[in-house]
């Protein structure tokens, strides 16, 4: 059985965090995939391509991204290479205390450049990244033309 996991689950947007999938082949060929809907409903995502160890495990802080979405080792590269679906759309968190993005993630057997409706993912979880830590105090600063935000801890 195929297994997908995010540790920690839910985290502050700045912090890492590690992605593994369990339970493949060996050197099996595998899709893995982020995506997100920001507060638009603009969804953004990103995909890398990974062969599988000789223990049936895909681990992106160990393992190099054949291709897809970036290419090589990069430990958080599901999240920092997500890409709008449109053109020339940010990915923006306007209400950072309220709820978190949720980011979700799925393993896909072979190479996957597009995913259609009709694919069903090998596994799959949910990633909570939050831009404000619990207890957090945020100020907003008006002055003349500058417009901002201080955000003071407990």
């Amino acid at each position: 059985m195929v297994e997908l996991t995010v540790t920690p689950q839910s985290s502050l947007a700045d912090r890492p965090v590690q992605v593994q999938a369990r339970g493949l082949s060996p050197s099996q060929l595998v899709t893995l995939c982020s995506s997100l809907t920001d507060e638009q409903g603009q969804r953004f995502q990103a995909r890398a391509f990974f062969r599988a160890d000789e223990a049936g495990k895909v681990d992106p802080g160990r393992h190099a991204a054949l291709g897809g979405s970036y290419s090589g080792v990069w430990p958080m590269g599901l999240f920092w290479f997500l890409q709008p679906d449109t053109l020339f759309r940010r990915l923006v968190k306007r209400d950072v205390a309220g709820s978190p993005f949720i980011v979700r993630l799925e393993v896909y057997d072979g190479l996957h450049i597009v995913t259609m409706p009709q694919d069903q993912p090998l596994a799959s979880c949910e990633a909570e990244r939050w831009y404000m830590a619990p207890g957090m105090q945020r100020v907003p600063i008006r002055e003349g033309r500058v417009r901002g935000a201080l955000f003071l801890p407990p």
